[in-house]
């Protein structure tokens, strides 16, 4: 069982989902959850957050239903010079976030470009955490991506959506497996997320799991138990 789940969407994120937080957080907790993170989708998403919404989310409750909770963002990596979708102030009133590509914002491109563009969006201090670069739709430099992680203290994940049979990124076993072997040469953590929308799949993590034990990745690498040590690579105090 594993105690947090820092990528999940509410009802801020559009794609239909009604959750408001206080729905996300009560399911975490009646998961077991510890920690949650909610990270809706930055302004360039369609019917997603505004500036006015991420902005309001530094005035919200640190915790629900006995769970700790962070307020994050999705950014939706705009082109190769790692240009996000919201202004850096707001970034930095917010706990972390993580970088994503979305082909409505960034159209797959070479390897050299899309590899370009994680390795400067890595630049800013606030992105902590590489969404869904499994996505077979962008061919990726992982050696290079994850040897720059590592350098600028991100996190990648392992993304339960991708590699549930609900997924739509196409087989991604291949692309995490290179991941996981980067992250292992190179010592750089992991977490799991769900990627949940809505409360459905909060702290579900059935099939990232198995795919990690499977693969025989060290368990000291992957950060969902070791709060604390989570809490200080996204820079919470």
């Amino acid at each position: 069982m594993y105690l947090s789940d820092i990528h999940t969407h509410s009802i801020a994120s559009g794609h239909g989902t009604s959750c408001t937080i206080s729905d996300m957080a009560k399911a975490a907790s009646r998961r077991g959850l510890k920690l949650l993170g909610i990270t809706d989708h930055g302004p360039a998403t369609l019917a997603a957050g505004t500036s006015s919404y991420f902005r309001s989310l530094t005035y919200s409750p640190r915790k629900r239903f006995g769970v700790e909770l962070l307020y994050g963002i999705e950014l939706n990596i705009l082109d190769t010079d790692g240009k996000v979708d919201l202004e850096q102030e707001l970034l930095n009133k917010l706990d972390y976030a993580i970088a994503s590509m979305h082909d409505q914002n960034f159209h797959p491109g070479t390897q050299k470009e899309n590899t370009t563009a994680f390795l400067n969006v890595m630049k800013n201090p606030v992105v902590k955490i590489l969404g869904h670069i499994d996505n077979t739709r962008y061919d990726v430099d992982y050696d290079a991506v994850v040897k720059a992680a590592g350098e600028n203290g991100v996190i990648l994940e392992i993304n339960e959506a991708s590699l549930a049979p609900y997924g739509y990124r196409g087989d991604t076993r291949a692309n995490c497996a290179q991941i996981l072997a980067c992250c292992r040469k190179h010592l750089v953590p992991i977490v799991l997320s769900s990627d949940s929308h809505g409360a459905e799949h909060i702290g579900d993590f059935t099939y990232a799991a198995d795919f990690v034990h499977e693969a025989m990745f060290p368990e000291s690498l992957i950060l969902n138990n070791q709060i604390p040590k989570l809490k200080m690579l996204l820079s919470i105090r």
